[in-house]
């Protein structure tokens, strides 16, 4: 399975990690689904029975249910303009997938 993240993203989740002060991961999972469309949600969490951890090359490690093929290459995005927060799609699967 494959994660991008950008730059912006990565520093926001290194710093919710270190306020954490857990050994708990950055977590992507599927909140809804409809069709062909997904919505995404990210939470704090340690890997379970079919959880897969990715590395990124932002050095943020992800976790990510192997079950779930449209967890498979999102992008995880975090902006500061207009409406501050993450965006996560997933252009690998053809359609607009967001958080």
């Amino acid at each position: 399975m494959k994660v991008k993240i950008n730059r912006n993203a990565a520093k926001v989740l290194k710093r919710m990690l270190l306020e954490d002060g857990s050994d708990k991961k950055v977590r992507i999972y599927i909140s809804h689904m409809h069709g062909d469309h997904a919505h995404y949600g990210m939470s704090l969490d340690t890997p379970g029975e079919h959880d897969i951890v990715v590395p990124t090359d932002k050095d943020v490690d992800i976790i990510l249910d192997c079950r779930e093929e449209f967890l498979d290459g999102i992008w995880i995005q975090y902006f500061f303009v207009e409406d501050e927060g993450f965006v996560i799609t997933n252009p690998t699967k053809g359609h607009h997938h967001h958080h």
